[in-house]
């Protein structure tokens, strides 16, 4: 069992003959990856990697049954590449782009809520189920399969978490990076649920970082559902200025209740185990599965 992304998937690249495309392209088919193809318009009918390319996504679903969808295209034309995507049937669509306008994405939240898709960031590492599907820009290497679910607001702490995890002798089931930017696809909340749902997933890390309110509304929805799985928690930025956007789009704080300090509070009121440091997350997963299997 996993979540998003599996052994089954059938991915398609959007942006795929570019370079961010095919070096991430190459490297998931690497990882034993499901790549059917990709799209690139002007391009259709050439091959690339030796995966057939289309002109539209459409055309691509129709020919291979492309289900998850990875988007590599360039900021300007990301939106529509999202919107193509979920009009043509895609479940899944991961879009790794960067920069994607605010404006933009208001339009896509819009356009596709009320169609059967899943989207995944936009500015995102992606979705990694170990041994099974790497749809993104994670270092593959450093995940293993096992029973501890990771959700994250940032790539590099991702990795970070499940190198720790891993050091501990335990594994990742699936790790989720749902992106930095003020409009994302999947909440904290929307990829806790999904793994809180998962029947191989025990434990769940979730990493957050100060502005907004995605990880106060997910540690209030995991106290209203009773607690069912342990969550650790940590929350970067903490010595972040006020007012001032560190890294990611969305981490400015706005108000009291998103600094660094408040959202652990609130963490630590609705039962999740928090760390104050990132080097501590592995140790506490380990220390927080003993004590519930001892």
């Amino acid at each position: 069992m996993s979540v998003l992304v599996n052994k089954d998937s059938k991915i398609l690249v959007q942006g795929f003959t570019g370079s961010e495309g095919t070096f991430h392209a190459e490297q998931m088919i690497e990882y034993g990856t499901n790549v059917v193809g990709g799209v690139t318009p002007g391009k259709g009918g050439q091959s690339h990697l030796n995966k057939p390319v289309f002109n539209t996504v459409s055309q691509a679903v129709e020919e291979t049954g492309a289900n998850v969808s990875i988007i590599f295209v360039p900021p300007a034309f990301a939106a529509d590449a999202i919107m193509e995507a979920a009009d043509a049937g895609i479940a899944v669509i991961i879009t790794i782009t960067e920069g994607i306008p605010v404006a933009d994405m208001i339009k896509v939240s819009n356009y596709i809520k009320n169609k059967p898709c899943r989207l995944v960031g936009p500015n995102c590492p992606g979705v990694i189920t170990p041994g099974e599907a790497k749809v993104g820009i994670m270092p593959g290497f450093v995940f293993k399969k096992g029973k501890i679910g990771i959700v994250s607001k940032s790539g590099t702490l991702t990795y970070e978490a499940a190198d720790q995890v891993v050091k501990q002798g335990l594994g990742i089931s699936t790790a989720i990076g749902i992106g930095g930017d003020p409009i994302i696809g999947t909440t904290t909340k929307d990829a806790v649920e999904l793994l809180m749902n998962d029947d191989e997933t025990e434990c769940i890390v979730m990493i957050g970082e100060i502005g907004g309110q995605l990880e106060a509304d997910a540690a209030q929805w995991i106290k209203a559902n009773g607690n069912r799985k342990p969550v650790i928690g940590f929350i970067a930025g903490e010595t972040a200025p006020a007012g001032r956007t560190m890294g990611h789009a969305g981490a400015i704080v706005g108000g009291s209740e998103d600094t660094a300090q408040a959202k652990k509070e609130i963490l630590r009121e609705n039962g999740i185990h928090v760390v104050d440091s990132p080097a501590g997350i592995g140790k506490k997963v380990a220390e927080v599965l003993n004590a519930v299997n001892a």
